[in-house]
């Protein structure tokens, strides 16, 4: 299955910001030219998987306002660091998303995590029930 049929909605959205934000990050920091370098592509792939799987599924908030830390330590950090490099950068690039991405953070964060949320469990029932 091809990455952009596993995510829809406000997931492949999130995921559209983070790879826009890698993709100023990698140019800025190693110079690639066509595309991300391995580095980079691997943290997309990471960040590709925890989306599908964030238990919130399409409600889900922002990744610095959930109570559920589903990044391993290292992953986080080097989030945080393509965020904080990239964040700035992206209103002349990309307006609407930047704009877009701000508007979400003030979204409150549901008080209890759902059961069986989570974009892969719903693609797995549908699976099943098909």
């Amino acid at each position: 299955m091809a990455e952009h049929e596993l995510l829809s909605g406000k997931l492949l959205r999130e995921y559209n910001t983070i790879l826009a934000m890698v993709e100023i990050y990698c140019k800025a920091h190693h110079q690639s030219k066509a595309s991300e370098c391995q580095e980079c592509q691997e943290f997309l792939e990471y960040a590709h998987t925890r989306l599908d799987r964030c238990p919130y599924g399409q409600i889900k908030p922002t990744c610095n306002k959930c109570p559920v830390h589903c990044y391993k330590p290292h992953m986080k950090a080097k989030a945080r660091e393509i965020m904080v490099f990239s964040g700035p950068k992206m209103l002349l690039p990309h307006p609407i998303m930047a704009i877009r991405h701000l508007f979400s953070e003030r979204t409150p964060v549901p008080e209890t995590v759902p059961v069986e949320f989570s974009n892969r469990h719903i693609r797995k029932n549908r699976k099943n029930h098909a």
